[in-house]
């Protein structure tokens, strides 16, 4: 998998759902600050000269003689994607044709083309299939949950589903940000920081543990402020972290574990969607929060499951809706997040890749963490 954090890639569940138009807008708003490059690409099962559509086709498929061609719009007919890329200001666009079975090959010479260093908008499904974006969207008709084979195939890796009347969006254009460097959504939920544990088993307050001359807490936040409306860290020593410059929350009624402290932050937060982080964890999947927040609607959580059916409640998504739930487990004096699990609705979601909630416990999780990040080209 390429990561390539300057590419925004926009995939569509069907034809005509506006993935050009929203690609188009992308481009001209930020074309008046940046060059920005237009790709677009095509995938072709195999050479055979027969349209995967039926019938003769627009002759894409069949004029396609190698592994992958890569061309450059220069002025093409109106209307045509590549054309009003250019239209939108881009300062080029790029057009990859490919066989299935030769993507990665295609993918990889498309971006030598390109340089390391491009700012690019990209219409694909399948390229996801090789390429990691700095966010991926697929866009999709109002009203409509068909989704064609080759958005299916990469639905599960999407940032964001964005409905679309062919118009106008469900998702505002100036929530897209570039931030050092990277393409960003500016997610509107808050993002909650629990740094109120009494760190038992690491024998120091791991909040406040140096990573490459910062806190850990503040480690955190810096992984997470640039993607969310608001940041507030939920601890019970409010002073110790207004360097952070955010609020801090204390628990309502302190000493009584996690669960106070979730409910106190999402009483406070300013949204109904938020994204609950342990400070102790120090690699943020931004991605996988985004995925979480993507199945959210209709639920009160969503809640991470790795390993052998291991929650993982200090790594999820809260939506305000859970907040009687929590209370009337908090009055008949339970402590465990679980338990508002057994009256809320969830959306329990696998996860193979468990390095995501790696956290430090002990001061061996720190000093192994601290060597790794050391040994980092």
């Amino acid at each position: 998998m390429l990561r390539v954090p300057r590419m925004l890639m926009i995939g569509s569940a069907g034809r005509n759902v506006g993935k050009t138009e929203l690609a188009c807008a992308i481009i001209r708003s930020f074309s008046r600050d940046h060059e920005v490059i237009g790709i677009k690409a095509t995938t072709i099962e195999e050479l055979n000269g027969e349209c995967p559509r039926g019938g003769k086709g627009c002759g894409v498929c069949s004029s396609l003689s190698e592994d992958f061609c890569i061309t450059e719009e220069t002025d093409g007919p109106a209307g045509k994607d590549t054309s009003r890329m250019l239209e939108a200001g881009a300062s080029s666009v790029l057009w990859l044709r490919c066989l299935k079975s030769h993507l990665a090959e295609g993918a990889a010479a498309l971006l030598k083309r390109i340089g390391p260093d491009a700012l690019c908008v990209c219409e694909s499904n399948s390229l996801r299939r090789v390429i990691e974006p700095g966010i991926f969207v697929i866009v999709k008709g109002s009203g409509s949950d068909k989704f064609k084979a080759s958005a299916e195939a990469v639905r599960g890796l999407a940032g964001r589903i964005v409905e679309s009347d062919g118009k106008s969006y469900d998702l505002d254009i100036d929530r897209f940000e570039l931030v050092n460097n990277a393409w960003t959504i500016v997610e509107k939920a808050t993002a909650i920081v629990m740094a109120g544990g009494a760190s038992s088993r690491m024998g120091v307050d791991k909040s406040m543990l140096d990573v490459d001359g910062r806190p850990l807490v503040q480690h955190v936040f810096n992984q997470l402020a640039p993607h969310f409306d608001e940041v507030i860290i939920s601890a019970n020593e409010p002073s110790q972290f207004e360097f952070l410059e955010v609020p801090i929350v204390p628990d309502i009624q302190p000493g009584q574990g996690p669960l106070m402290g979730i409910f106190s932050a999402l009483l406070a937060s300013s949204n109904d969607i938020n994204v609950v982080v342990a400070c102790d964890i120090p690699r943020i999947s931004v991605s996988l929060i985004r995925r979480m927040i993507g199945k959210s609607n209709g639920y009160d959580a969503v809640i991470p499951v790795s390993g052998k059916g291991k929650f993982e409640p200090l790594f999820a998504v809260y939506n305000k809706s859970i907040l009687r739930a929590m209370r009337d487990v908090l009055r008949r004096g339970a402590r465990k997040i679980s338990d508002v699990f057994n009256v809320a609705k969830v959306k329990y979601l696998d996860i193979e890749d468990t390095t995501c909630f790696e956290n430090l416990n002990t001061l061996d999780d720190y000093e192994d963490f601290i060597e790794r990040e050391n040994d980092k080209p």
